[in-house]
């Protein structure tokens, strides 16, 4: 199992030192890679808990997002070419980026140079977005019925710009005749392409395999859940005549990460578990639950509120020198 970093980049009040001190930390634990989050805003409905959906279309949460509306969070897109700048062995990307937001042309040339200024370590993380209220911040209202057509667009459009000197389509929400988009990526032939979704295992199968995705990445999944996905899209794959293709492909999830002294509750909640919360040894057991049901790498995500990020520093460092090898040796 590998580890990566969820920078706390949304959250009330976070400083670009604290980011820095993070990030450097992550290099150097030899971690694998450090992301960040894509939120463009916090609909003032959610403060009092009033937004369309619940916090990620899950049931288990409120209708609201654990950031105030005054929040004085990061845009996550920014911070990708200044952790290209700040790390030289760490993979780099967001999670998950929400194309009806992007431009795909404009996206697709923008991540190809970002490819070249951290050396090729560039990880793309595509997904639909759920919430209306930040479609129609991002001037997408029309997008968010047709959500997941826009992403399967980016994808072809992204691929499509990555490996062709000149590159046209023609398609329902972008429309080009034949274009030169700059330099190519770094990487060979484009940078891995990572995506968002647990409901739809057929729709997963499909994107995995018509688009040869390297790696798919959820949030506070547990054990369970990761199972009963395996067996359907494995099942998918198989009458797709794909059936090696979830063998490699990187499963992570992201999980809120605090090491207690005293045990946690771990009672089964769905997404709202206390999974990666708990004592050094809960978390161990865990992990190594985790691992067993498909997961390569968790997404370390520091809390939104309460832990200070010392206390996240402190726990990282735990988490690797002494929980990781044990879950690595069980």
């Amino acid at each position: 199992m590998k580890l990566a970093l969820y920078l706390p980049n949304f959250r009330d009040k976070v400083t670009v030192t604290e980011l820095e001190d993070l990030t450097r930390l992550a290099e150097d634990l030899d971690f694998d890679s450090i992301w960040t989050l894509d939120r463009i805003v916090v609909p003032e409905a959610s403060d009092r808990a009033e937004l369309q959906h619940s916090f990620g279309m899950m049931t288990e949460f409120p209708k609201a997002l654990p950031v105030s509306a005054r929040g004085e969070w990061f845009q996550g897109w920014p911070l990708i070419p200044w952790l290209a700048a700040k790390t030289s062995k760490c993979r780099i990307g967001m999670s998950i980026t929400d194309t009806p937001y992007r431009s795909p042309g404009v996206l697709a040339a923008e991540l190809a140079t970002v490819d070249h200024l951290c050396g090729g370590r560039l990880n793309v993380g595509v997904g639909a977005g759920w919430m209306p209220e930040e479609f129609a911040a991002a001037s997408a209202s029309h997008i968010f019925p047709k959500r997941h057509a826009h992403v399967r667009e980016t994808l072809e459009i992204m691929q499509g710009i990555w490996t062709n000197d000149l590159f046209e389509y023609h398609g329902e929400f972008a429309d080009f005749d034949r274009c030169g988009f700059g330099a190519k990526p770094l990487q060979d032939p484009h940078p891995p392409i990572f995506f968002s979704g647990l409901k739809d295992p057929k729709r997963s199968a499909n994107r995995i395999a018509k688009y040869n995705l390297s790696g798919w990445i959820g949030i506070q999944d547990t054990p369970e859940e990761l199972r009963e996905w395996r067996g359907p899209i494995q099942r998918e794959l198989d009458a797709l005549g794909k059936a090696d293709i979830l063998d490699s492909l990187e499963l992570c999830s992201m999980y809120w990460f605090v090491i207690t002294d005293e045990p946690s509750d771990q009672t089964p909640a769905g997404k709202a578990s206390n999974i990666l919360i708990g004592t050094a040894t809960q978390i161990t057991d865990n992990l190594k639950r985790l691992r067993d049901s498909g997961l390569t790498m968790p997404l370390i995500w520091p809390p939104f509120s309460d832990v200070p990020v010392s206390k996240t520093l402190d726990d990282l460092k735990r988490l690797n020198d002494e929980i990781l090898p044990a879950v690595n040796a069980g």
